[in-house]
């Protein structure tokens, strides 16, 4: 898309017509107190060449081709079939602004019809929305929905779901008349039931959880799912991995009520951290209070299947009291790329690939807690990720590794005390096991 700028000559005429004769007069209405006064303190223009040169040195501080990453905590690097690429990148996919509009695509509302059935799918549930901005987002959604459907004001957040995904949903919740309580977890990295059995009471809308969590572990989700239904309380179970569930059972099946998470996993490559795929499912009975949009399928006046957006609850289409969501978008061509991943791997070539995470998971585990002075942190079982405690804090292990071009992970200095020598370790399909052999030979050189 081209950029325009504006002439004050063009200034002048908007002005004009909008009836105003300052930009101070069109923003009269923002309180004096927050109203600012000054430029913002941004530099100049630059010219095409000199903006190029700019890009070209931000660029350059990139870290170049070939380092060797084991970091994931909610971002993961997979295998993408190149059949991804070549159909998303059609020109009627990545060009409609709109794309739901049935009257133009009826082949994006097919594949947003059959993302949602996929997604049923893994997750167990009945019914599942057209997608939502990303895994964060998509757990703050899960929990206003609960509140929704239960009419309660206290939300169980899990102290081992992931630390960027609570503070989305505190950022959400701060004006509203609904309270978080976080929930601890135990030496197995799990959520620790005598304290949830604790906070629990008849005014909990929801417990939230992550599972695999954000240390790698996985939870159990039928026994949180039953302590919340107890007190009348939804089970939400957050999935940040989405290549989890083609090996773990379907929370749904288990007990969980709403099923929501990050798909980025599904055929979307990393990138500067984004763009992302969140999603979301849930039981048939909270059809009403699903935010975001659904498409289904019927047939048209001559018996032909067609596909239509079904429910669409934003202020755009509803009153607004009624409405579910302000989401105004949504992740259409991320949407579209998670379902031909999907259909491209097949059943048993997911299975494959997620067999693959644990089986080098497992490896790395027993060559890195081989490595003198490296500890398992947690002892609850793991899909592809995992916490080590090393000798030493890991910040000082983190500059070294980098300099042998490792990342050796994320370090969990901010989860609190005791972390400071903790680091969460990714390991997915990509990595071969020569990789993981040089990451423990990296930490063993480091460690000495």
């Amino acid at each position: 898309m081209s950029y325009l700028s504006l002439s004050e000559r063009d200034r002048k005429e908007m002005l004009e017509r909008i009836g105003v004769s300052s930009v101070d007069d069109l923003f009269c209405c923002i309180p004096e107190a927050i109203h600012l006064k000054k430029d913002l303190d941004l530099p100049g223009p630059l010219s095409e060449m000199e903006l190029a040169a700019e890009i070209q040195a931000i660029a350059g501080r990139n870290a170049p081709a070939g380092i060797l990453s084991f970091m994931g905590g909610g971002a993961y690097p997979h295998f993408i079939p190149s059949v991804v690429d070549y159909l998303s990148s059609r020109g009627e996919f990545v060009s409609p602004y709109t794309p739901y509009q049935p009257e133009v695509s009826q082949g994006t509302l097919q594949v947003i019809f059959e993302f949602q059935t996929l997604i049923c799918q893994l997750t167990g549930l009945d019914i599942a929305n057209a997608s939502l901005y990303e895994g964060a987002t998509a757990a703050a959604e899960a929990v206003l929905m609960a509140q929704r459907v239960t009419g309660k004001a206290k939300v169980l957040v899990a102290a081992s779901l992931h630390p960027q995904y609570r503070e989305v949903i505190r950022t959400y919740v701060r004006n509203l008349d609904l309270t978080v309580e976080e929930v601890p977890f135990t030496e197995r990295g799990t959520v620790d039931a005598a304290a949830l059995d604790k906070a629990l009471d008849d005014g909990t809308a929801a417990v939230l959880f992550q599972s695999p969590n954000y240390f790698g572990v996985c939870e159990d989700v039928r026994s949180i799912s039953t302590a919340a239904k107890t007190k009348g309380a939804l089970s939400v179970a957050m999935v940040a991995e989405a290549l989890s569930l083609a090996l773990l059972e379907a929370p749904g099946k288990l007990g969980a009520d709403i099923v929501a998470g990050e798909a980025q996993s599904f055929g979307i490559p990393l990138g500067f951290g984004g763009p992302y795929l969140g999603f979301m499912a849930a039981r048939k009975e909270y059809l009403r209070q699903l935010p975001g949009r659904i498409c289904g399928q019927t047939t048209d006046v001559e018996g032909q299947r067609g596909y239509v957006l079904t429910l669409s609850t934003r202020e755009q289409h509803i009153r607004r009291e009624k409405a579910t969501s302000n989401i105004c978008t949504n992740q259409a061509l991320c949407a579209l790329r998670a379902t031909i991943y999907l259909a491209a791997m097949g059943r048993e070539g997911l299975r494959r690939a997620a067999r693959h995470n644990v089986a080098k998971t497992a490896y790395a585990l027993e060559k890195l807690l081989a490595v003198r002075g490296v500890e398992r942190r947690f002892s609850g079982p793991v899909f592809n990720e995992f916490v080590i405690q090393l000798p030493k804090p890991w910040l000082d292990v983190d500059k070294a590794l980098r300099k042998k071009g490792i990342r050796g992970g994320i370090g969990l200095d901010k989860s609190g005390p005791g972390f400071e020598r903790c680091v969460l370790v990714c390991i997915t399909e990509l990595h071969a096991g020569e990789d993981i052999d040089r990451l423990a030979a990296g930490l063993e050189e480091v460690l000495r």
